[in-house]
Parts: structure tokens; sequence; C-alpha cells
């Protein structure tokens, strides 16, 4: 009744209103909780009589943000979740001025594509409109490149190039090419990016449109080309901070088997470790800081072997997303190498941070049970510590539900000394719950029998994915 009665005194005011900084402040709270009915009939005043007036709404600073929360509510117009709308609404079909509205919505954005506010809205309508109405979407992304690429710019260079080193149009290139089919991003990159992505990939703007480019091209043979114009160009990225680029480049050759081995290649020569074969040993730590052998270990001149030894220092989160994504390939084994050779403590280290735990679980869950049963007995005597740990305890967690029985009844053995200091701790206490630790010291034997059970069907399932 509140929306109605808002709505209501709204009407024939709706443009001074979504324009106003605090009018269009509480338009958009309402649009969510308003029917589609009115939704419509709101979508419909903004735009005028003709549909002119979309253009002016949405490129002003307030109005831009009232048009967006107005197609959010478009999922609902198909059969979609209400939310707060009365039970005598909920037949009604979509009203016929939406379809009317957007298409005059979707010509007066056109034009202003390179507009902050504008862009917003259009990326919105894109997005919902690739999940409702993906002819139309697919329409809209042809039409918003022919605009772009259509546009004047310096003899022999492409407009979409200058477009996409701006920051409110780079955002809207983003949406356009993650939402683009094989056709479109094939075009795109034969007539417009081809032999330009080391320089857009240094770009501090222009580099997130090449991350969606990546994403978007990693289940096509396209993904192959882009792959080997940006491997060339690595190192300089790497020095530039563009880490994203880095990481979903590696991301997607997990897709992309036949390039795995370059990728590593890449990075080992990138981070000064592929030569001599010694210091392949040191690649974790090098990838997790993002800084090369020289910068992390000095200049001095000691053994591969010491260099293992030394306390880790210096894991970021780009550098844990980077190992993350490294894990996944076929062929792990230099990751696996360098783990194997991190001592006890730096284990530990490796588990308790926020960073690098999610790494540590990536590789032990990766590993063979052979593999893991050595990092397993290495860590040996850290496993309070771990429990204690709000990282190190979601590390266990997860290494448990891979681990063999025997492996299981080492990690519960060693727990259950420290029944009283596990019980106490914030983090460690959830540890005893779900390893069962108390049937661990009471019942052993139905205990074993849980857990094997449990380890047949975890091998069941695996094998039948496998498959």
């Amino acid at each position: 009744m509140f929306v109605e009665n808002v709505l209501t005194e709204v009407k024939g005011q709706a443009i001074l209103v979504a324009t106003d900084v605090t009018g269009s402040v509480t338009l958009q709270r309402l649009l969510p909780l308003a029917s589609v009915t009115q939704v419509g009939e709101m979508l419909a005043e903004l735009g005028g009589s003709t549909g002119s007036d979309f253009k002016r709404v949405s490129c002003d600073q307030c109005g831009g943000h009232v048009m967006e929360s107005a197609l959010r509510q478009m999922p609902r117009w198909k059969g979609g979740k209400t939310r707060n709308v009365s039970t005598s609404l909920s037949d009604f079909d979509v009203p016929s001025s939406f379809p009317v509205a957007l298409k005059k919505l979707s010509l007066a954005l056109m034009e202003n594509v390179n507009d902050m506010a504008a862009t917003t809205v259009l990326q919105t309508m894109l997005t919902v409109c690739h999940r409702k109405r993906p002819k139309l979407c697919k329409r809209l992304l042809k039409g918003i490149v022919g605009y772009l690429t259509s546009l004047s710019s310096a003899p022999g260079v492409s407009p979409l190039l200058v477009f996409m080193k701006d920051q409110g149009s780079s955002r809207l290139i983003e949406t356009v090419l993650q939402l683009s089919h094989k056709a479109l991003l094939c075009n795109l990159y034969k007539n417009h990016f081809k032999g330009q992505l080391v320089n857009l990939a240094l770009h501090p703007i222009a580099n997130f449109p090449v991350q969606r480019l990546i994403t978007a091209s990693a289940s096509y043979k396209l993904f192959l080309k882009v792959f080997d114009e940006l491997e060339e160009g690595l190192e300089a990225i790497l020095a530039a901070g563009h880490m994203g680029v880095v990481v979903q480049l590696a991301e997607s050759c997990v897709l992309q088997e036949e390039r795995q081995r370059e990728m590593l290649q890449c990075l080992l020569e990138a981070f000064h470790c592929a030569e001599p074969p010694s210091r392949h040993v040191s690649c974790l730590p090098l990838f997790l800081s993002l800084l090369t052998h020289e910068v992390y270990y000095g200049e001095q001149m000691h053994s591969d072997a010491a260099d293992t030894m030394r306390p880790l220092w210096g894991m970021c989160y780009h550098g844990s997303c980077l190992v993350q994504a490294l894990a996944k390939c076929k062929n792990n084994s230099f990751l696996m190498n360098s783990l194997h050779a991190l001592s006890p403590a730096n284990l530990l280290t490796l588990g308790t941070d926020p960073s690098g735990s999610h790494v540590l679980q990536a590789l032990l869950i990766s590993a063979s049970d052979k593999g893991r049963g050595k990092i397993l007995r290495k860590l040996e005597g850290q496993f309070v510590k771990l429990s204690c740990s709000k990282y190190g305890s979601r590390v266990l967690e997860a290494v448990w539900k891979s681990a063999t029985l025997g492996q299981r009844q080492a990690m519960a053995q060693e727990l259950v000394s420290s029944e009283s200091v596990l019980r106490s701790d914030q983090f460690a206490r959830h540890v005893w719950a779900k390893f069962a630790l108390t049937h661990f010291v009471k019942r052993r034997a139905q205990w074993q029998e849980v857990q094997n059970g449990q380890s047949k069907k975890r091998k069941m399932f695996s094998d039948i994915l496998e498959s």
C-alpha cells in the first residue's frame, strides 16, 4: 500500500523525481518492491511519449541509477519469482509498455556509450537481456560494437582500442566481451585486437577488458591465439602489476591443456627460476609472493637447498590465485616438488596464512594419496596448531575429506592427545566435532568402520566423475 501510494504521487513528475538527489534514492529502493505493472508504468513515463526522454534520464547522474534499478526488475517479468507483490497481481503478464520502452531505451543509450551513467544502465540491460531475451542481447551486442567501431579515430587505429582505455566505456566493453558469442569474439580479435593485446594488457584501464577477453575465449580455439600473443609480454605484464591478466591466463589454461606446459615455462622464466633447473624447487614461494628469485632470496650466492629452508614471506592474494589455478593443471609436478621441499615450519606458515592456506588446501586435495601422505607426515606435530588457526582448521577439514583411512588415523591420533586444547579453542572445537574424535577415543572400531565407509564412498564417486 505504501509503495502504491508513493508511486501514485510520483505520477506525472517521474522525471523530476528521478533526477533529484533525494528522490532518485527513494525510487531506487521502491522499484524492487513495486509490482511489474508499476515498474512498467514508471519506465513508460521516464521515456516520455516518444521515448526521447530516456537519453536525458539515463545520462543524468541520479536518473541513471533509477533506470538501472528499474531494469534490474526485468527477470520478474517472464515467470521469475516475485517479491512483496500481492497475490492478485501474480497472474498479470509482462506489461505491453515494456518491450516498447526497452526498444526506445536501447536506441537512446546507443548514442551515449561513452557516458559513465548511461553505460551503467546499458551494462545492466545487456546482462538482463542475456538471460531473458538472448536474441535481443545478440542484436544489442552487435549494434554496440558496430557503433563504437564506426566512430572516427586516428588513422590506422581502431576506435575500439580508444574506448578500451576510457574509464566509462571500458566497463561496457568488458560486459560486451563477457556476453559475446564465438563469432563476435573472433571478429573483434581479428579486426581490432590482433597485435595489440600486450599494449592493452599493460594499460592501467584496458587490461581489464583484456581479462574478460581471455575468460570469454577460454572455451574456443581463439584462446590459443590470445595466449600466444600475450605470452611474449608476460614478464612485462607482471612487472606492470597487472596480475589479473596473468591469473586469467592460468585459469583459462586449465580448459586448454595444450598451453599448460608453455604457461608454466613462461612463469618460470618470468620469475627467473627456470635456469639452472635446481631453482625449480623455489617456484612456489616465488609465485606466491609474485617476486623474482633475485628479489625474494637476494643477490648473494647460496645453495638452492638452503633457499627452501628460509622462512616464507610476502604471500599475497593474486599469488595465491595464480598457484590455485596452476594446481588444477594436468601436470603440477613442479608445484608439488616445491611444496615437498618446504620445511615443516614453512608448511605451517603456509597453512595458517590467509592467502597461503588456500594454496596448501588446493595442492593437498589435488595430490595423489602417496604425495598427500608425504606432506602430512612432514606436518606431524603441527596438526594442533593448524586446528587452532582460523585458516589452518579449514585446510585440515578439506584435506580430511580426501584423506585415506590411514592418514585420518594418524591425524586423529595426534589431535586426541591435546583434547583439552582443541575443545576450548574457537576453531579447533569444530575440528574435534567434524572428525568425530570423541568416538575415536571411546569407540575406535566403530569410528574406523564409519571412516572406512566414507573413504570408499569418496573413491567410488571420484572414479565415476573421472570416467
